[in-house]
C-alpha cells in the first residue's frame, strides 16, 4: 500500500496524477538513502522512461516544467521580482495548452504553475487540468483567491494542488504582502484542509523572519492547519532595486537548514529547502535536470530564480529550447561546487554565473529591470564567500548515506550526457 504518515495519521495515496501523489514522490526524493532510491523515487516506469528520454533527445526531459501563466499579481509584496515584470505579460490558454502535450510526449509529469498571481488565470488552470489528466498540477499562489467554489472544483479534478506563500505569523505575513493577507491565507486553508486537500505552505525565508519560519511553533501550526508539507527559499536579491539587506547571513541560513533537517526528521514532515538541499538532489537541479522554468513572457530559464535566457517558446519548440546554448551550458557547468551545499551559481557560485550567462544570445529575462550576471553577482559574492567556510564544515556533519556524491555516471544518466559544451 502507498501511504505517507500526516500529523500523526497513515493516510492511502491514491495513484498518479492524483496531487497526493506528489507529496508523497516530495518524501521519496527528499528523503532518499541512495542514488537508486532517488532514481526511483516516482516508480520504476518513469524512472526508465527518464533514462531513455534523456538518452534519446541528448539532453535532460524536466520532469516538473513551471510555467508563468500571468506576470500580474494582486498583491505587491517587499522584495518580489513579479513587480518588476511587465503586468501585461502572459502566455495564452493556446501556447500552454500546446505546451503541455509536447511537455507529456518528452516525459514530463508535473506542470507546477507561479506567476506574478496564478490563480488571476483560475479557469484556465482548470481547464487545463480537465485536458491533461496524465499531469499533476501544483500552483504556487498568495491564496487570496482560493473560495469554496474552486476548492471544490480541485477536490473533483484530483490532479490539482495548492502551495500557499505564507511569510511567518500575523505582523511577518503582513509585513511583506500587505495588511490582512494572514487573514486570507488562514481561510484558504481551512478551505483546502476541509475538502482533504494535501496542499502545501511555500515561505521565503529572509533576516526578519528566518526564526519564526524555521522553529518548531510555526512548523507545528503549519500541520495544524492542514499542510502535508512545506517550501523554503532563501530570499534572493533579484532585480536591480532588490532589498539586499533581507539577505540571510551565513550563521542564519545555516539555522535555518539545521532546524529544517531537525524537524523533517523527528516528524517525517517533508520540508524543502531548496537551496540548503543540494546534496539531496545531486547539487543544482535547473536547466532540465529535473526543473525547468518558462516565464508569462514565453522565455524558458534553468529555474525560476535564474533570470536569463537564449530560448523562447514563442519562438521554437519546448525541445528546442532545452537544448539551447545556455541550457548546454549550464548543464556541462554543474556541479558548481564539489560541496553540493553550495549548488546554486547565482547565491553560491556567482563567478559561474557570470561565466555561464555572459555569452551572446543569453539575455536578461527581468523585462522592465534587466540584469546583468555581473550585476546580480556584486549583490552575491559576499554572501558566497561567508557561506562557503561554514558550508564546508556543515558537510562533514551529514550522514554519508545523505550525501549525494555527483559522477559521471550521475550526470550521464540525469542529464543525457556528459559531454563538456
Amino acid at each position: 500500500m502507498r501511504k505517507l504518515v500526516i500529523r500523526g495519521e497513515t493516510h492511502k495515496i491514491p495513484p498518479f496524477p492524483h496531487h497526493k501523489d506528489y507529496v508523497l514522490r516530495c518524501n521519496r526524493f527528499f528523503a532518499a538513502r541512495n542514488f537508486f532510491s532517488f532514481l526511483f523515487a516516482a516508480g520504476w516506469y518513469q524512472a526508465f522512461r527518464e533514462i531513455v528520454n534523456n538518452a534519446r533527445y541528448g539532453c535532460a526531459i524536466p520532469r516538473d516544467l513551471l510555467l508563468d501563466p500571468t506576470s500580474a499579481c494582486n498583491l505587491s509584496c517587499k522584495g518580489c521580482w513579479a513587480a518588476d515584470y511587465r503586468k501585461k505579460s502572459e502566455l495564452s490558454f493556446e501556447k500552454m495548452d500546446a505546451l503541455l502535450t509536447e511537455a507529456t510526449h518528452l516525459g514530463t509529469i508535473d506542470i507546477l504553475m507561479s506567476g506574478g498571481e496564478p490563480l488571476i488565470r483560475k479557469d484556465d488552470i482548470l481547464r487545463l487540468c480537465a485536458r491533461h489528466r496524465k499531469l499533476s498540477f501544483g500552483v504556487f499562489t498568495n491564496g487570496t483567491l482560493i473560495d469554496e467554489w474552486f476548492a471544490d472544483e480541485m477536490a473533483r479534478l484530483g490532479n490539482l494542488n495548492m502551495f500557499i506563500s505564507i511569510e511567518g505569523f500575523r505582523e511577518q505575513t503582513d509585513f511583506r504582502r500587505g495588511k490582512g493577507t494572514y487573514d486570507k491565507v488562514m481561510r484558504a486553508m481551512d478551505i483546502l484542509r476541509e475538502r482533504n486537500i494535501g496542499f502545501a505552505f511555500s515561505t521565503c525565508y529572509h533576516a526578519k523572519n528566518y526564526e519564526e519560519v524555521s522553529g518548531d511553533a510555526f512548523l507545528d501550526f503549519m500541520q495544524e492547519k492542514g499542510a502535508w508539507f512545506g517550501w523554503l527559499f532563501n530570499y534572493l536579491p533579484i532585480g536591480s532595486d532588490a532589498d539586499v539587506s533581507l539577505c540571510c547571513s551565513a550563521e542564519q541560513r545555516a539555522l535555518v537548514m539545521q532546524r529544517v533537517n531537525a524537524y523533517f526528521k523527528k516528524h517525517d514532515f517533508t520540508l524543502i529547502d531548496l537551496m540548503n538541499s543540494g546534496h539531496k538532489a545531486y547539487g543544482c537541479v535547473g536547466a532540465g535536470n529535473g526543473f525547468a522554468h518558462i516565464n508569462a513572457n514565453g522565455d524558458v530559464e534553468p529555474c525560476a530564480f535564474c533570470h536569463y535566457s537564449d530560448a523562447n517558446i514563442h519562438d521554437m519548440s519546448l525541445l528546442e529550447a532545452l537544448r539551447s546554448p545556455f541550457f548546454k551550458r549550464f548543464r556541462a557547468a554543474k556541479p558548481f561546487s564539489r560541496n553540493l551545499l553550495r549548488p546554486c551559481p547565482m547565491m553560491d557560485n556567482p563567478e559561474d554565473l557570470i561565466r555561464v550567462a555572459s555569452k551572446n544570445g543569453v539575455r536578461s529575462t527581468h523585462l522592465d529591470c534587466p540584469e546583468t550576471p555581473a550585476e546580480l553577482a556584486a549583490k552575491t559574492r559576499q554572501l558566497a564567500a561567508d557561506w562557503e567556510p561554514l558550508a564546508n564544515e556543515l558537510i562533514k556533519d551529514v550522514p554519508e548515506n545523505e550525501k549525494r556524491n555527483f559522477s559521471l555516471l550521475t550526470k550521464l544518466v540525469l542529464s543525457g550526457s556528459t559531454k563538456k559544451e
